[in-house]
């Protein structure tokens, strides 16, 4: 099995390899990719770069050879839709399952993303909840979980997608935007985030 996180990860912090570090270790993964996207179909559009994005990736994770960084999303014109990506890997990785990490948040408007229902049908869905997040799908996300959702990790082996997991993970009060706001306070941003990710931050006067 194989583990998809997406996102702008602008910028990436421990929050993030706290997540992919469970989803490895809970779920048996043989490998988690990074996959951040150039343009979010659902954000407004980063300041900083895509090249200064994957690179701040790139040092957040080279300590960890179950993580790797894919960098399709990059490369793609117009906004960065997940079932573009989510087509390309399945026939890329045709015997493996595939596991797509999405936080509550995601999943509360998963409904309202571009061909949301054949995204269910490409992978299964890991769910990761954080601080503040509160569960309130639409009805037809929950009519979904409702016939999709397991709490049997050898499900996500045995059938290889359409299956929904909320991931056990300790909630780590950590988010992007907070730290882009904090980048002066040295002490709070050293506790956040890997001192590489840090130091090229400042090298390269982002944010």
């Amino acid at each position: 099995m194989i583990g998809i996180f997406g996102g702008t990860f602008d910028p990436i912090h421990l929050g993030h390899i706290n997540i992919a570090e469970q989803c490895v270790k809970q779920l048996q993964l043989d490998k988690l990719y990074f996959m951040p996207c150039a343009t979010p179909a659902h954000k407004s559009k980063s300041n900083v770069s895509a090249k200064h994005r994957a690179n701040m990736v790139n040092l957040a994770i080279k300590d960890n050879n179950s993580f790797a960084l894919d960098d399709r999303e990059l490369k793609r014109t117009g906004a960065s839709y997940s079932v573009l990506s989510l087509r390309e890997l399945k026939q890329e990785f045709t015997e493996k399952s595939i596991l797509f990490l999405i936080g509550m948040d995601s999943l509360n408007t998963l409904s309202r993303w571009y061909h949301w229902q054949e995204i269910t049908q490409l992978c299964h869905l890991i769910i990761c909840k954080r601080p503040g997040q509160t569960f309130s799908p639409s009805q037809e996300t929950q009519t979904y979980l409702n016939q999709s959702t397991t709490t049997d990790n050898s499900d996500l082996n045995k059938y290889k997608s359409g299956k929904a997991f909320f991931l056990d993970t300790p909630e780590i009060d950590i988010a992007s935007t907070q730290i882009r706001s904090h980048l002066n306070e040295s002490d709070l941003i050293n506790q956040l985030m890997h001192k590489d990710v840090i130091d090229y931050i400042k090298q390269n006067n982002l944010y």
